[in-house]
């Protein structure tokens, strides 16, 4: 049974991620990112990770997504770019996608070859968190770094005037 919700979810996660990216509506496109947000928080929960599912339900479908809504209806995203910034962002879209299915392509090498096997886990959440501020710190705080950059840019362009 779990194998067939498995399946299910999965199919669904990447329809809806596939749909996302060809839709051209961005109320749709986040309303398909809700749905790849709740189906993978179903597949936290198969993985009895009940927090984690939770978490991604909660956080991601629920708060996240009233942001990209809210964020959707502020700015007017109807006006089309001029044709150079067009062929710009397509070339560099097309750039991204290829260094992102390289990391794809070495992560899945690297996962198959042999012998390799995945780190023992943390024991219990103490472990979790020694783990995390000892041997994962500097990630920890470049990632909290990251989060703070995007708050301050999301508060300078919501403070941004609409004539300026």
């Amino acid at each position: 049974m779990a194998w067939a919700v498995f399946v299910i979810l999965s199919v669904l996660c990447i329809g809806s991620v596939l749909a996302m990216i060809v839709s051209r509506n961005q109320a749709h496109n986040a309303l398909f990112l809700v749905l790849a947000f709740s189906c993978l928080g179903g597949l936290f929960g198969l993985l009895d990770a009940p927090f984690a599912a939770a978490a991604q339900v909660l956080v991601y479908a629920g708060a996240i997504m009233v942001l990209f809504l809210f964020a959707i209806m502020m700015f007017n995203l109807r006006e089309p770019a001029p044709r150079e910034k067009r062929r710009l962002r397509t070339l560099l879209a097309a750039v991204l996608g290829l260094v992102l299915f390289a990391e794809l392509a070495v992560a899945g090498l690297r996962a198959l070859a042999p012998g390799s096997a995945p780190p023992a886990g943390p024991e219990g959440l103490a472990g979790l968190g020694r783990l995390l501020f000892t041997e994962y710190l500097y990630a920890f705080e470049i990632t909290s770094l990251l989060i703070l950059a995007a708050l301050v840019g999301a508060l300078a362009l919501a403070g941004k005037k609409e004539g300026a």
